[in-house]
């Protein structure tokens, strides 16, 4: 058994699918489904990003917005893999799938992603802005309205997280968001990735995205207090043209979140840590089977765990053993 505890970033990430997980490592991901028969399968794939491997998307506070396009892209792309077994003709599900890489399909899903930023900015940051400036119709000091917009957009953002958590397919797939922080949780501490060990580690993770969108947010809402201009398309501009910059800022504060365990990084990612109580949910054994595949299909945390945790072969076949 490992004697360090401490948490080592293993750079493997993730995301809940329809019945399964999702798992990436660099540029490999692995999607594991939960077929309905009952039998897991997993595809295993290489994603490069929309732009590829250019220098320009890792310079820092621009990679941010580069990283959060392509979990839009691959996200939407495995979540049409995973539901395309649950199609009611399965013949039908086969011929999509085998077609997801066609030109037509990734046109639709550039439209889509499109869409879903489009309306996620007008949610979550116009509309705040058009309900304050209500306000200021009655209130005519700027600092108060500033702080009012960015309640109001907290308040959005923590509504909406709320009103899905309480939809039935929802929760199922909350269980294996879950699963999947649990997994990560195991290995990063340094435990082998059995479901015993996986089902007694956090759901909870500072690198997740639920804590990313909150920190986009926040940041918005501090960015956003310093603007000051009046008029009131400009102000919408404005807001619109630095959406970019929040994500590049809030990448980095997750990126930093996810390599530290400081007492500063603990307390900034308190906020992100909570709210996954919302978007997280304990799995069942099953799903943590399912996690634990797709992991497997990506990433050797066996050698892993003897490079980083000092395992041995007798360690880890000992931590193994049912």
């Amino acid at each position: 058994m490992a004697k360090n505890r401490k948490t080592h970033y293993s750079g493997i990430g993730g995301q809940a699918v329809l019945e399964g997980v999702m798992m990436k490592n660099g540029e490999k991901y692995a999607v594991a489904v939960r077929k309905p028969d009952g039998e897991i399968d997993v595809e295993t794939q290489e994603y490069k990003g929309v732009c590829g491997d250019k220098n320009f998307t890792k310079i820092p506070f621009i990679r941010g917005i580069f990283s959060f396009i392509d979990s839009l892209v691959l996200g939407m792309k495995v979540t049409m893999h995973s539901a395309s077994f649950y199609e009611e003709d399965e013949e039908i599900g086969k011929k999509e799938e085998k077609a997801a890489g066609s030109k037509a399909d990734d046109i639709m899903m550039g439209i889509t992603v499109a869409l879903s930023v489009i309306i996620a900015v007008a949610l979550f940051m116009v509309l705040p802005f058009l309900l304050s400036d209500l306000l200021g119709k009655v209130v005519r000091n700027a600092s108060l309205i500033a702080i009012f917009e960015g309640l109001i957009r907290i308040l959005i953002f923590v509504g909406y997280i709320v009103a899905i958590s309480l939809m039935e397919d929802i929760r199922r797939l909350y269980m294996y968001h879950g699963a999947e922080h649990k997994c990560i949780n195991c290995i990063e501490r340094g435990r082998a990735l059995t479901v015993k060990n996986v089902m007694r580690s956090s759901r909870q993770h500072k690198r997740c995205g639920t804590s990313f969108l909150l920190f986009v947010v926040l940041v918005s809402v501090i960015v956003f207090f310093f603007i000051r201009v009046d008029n009131l398309a400009l102000k919408i501009v404005i807001r619109l043209l630095l959406v970019p910059v929040i994500a590049g800022i809030s990448y980095e504060i997750i990126r930093l979140a996810g390599r530290s365990d400081n007492v500063i990084v603990q307390i900034i990612s308190r906020p992100g840590l909570w709210l996954q109580k919302l978007t997280t949910r304990e799995p069942d054994a099953d799903m943590i089977k399912v996690a634990i595949a797709s992991v497997e299909a990506v990433f050797d945390w066996r050698s892993y765990l003897k490079e980083e945790f000092r395992y041995t072969d007798e360690q880890l076949q000992a931590d193994e053993e049912p």
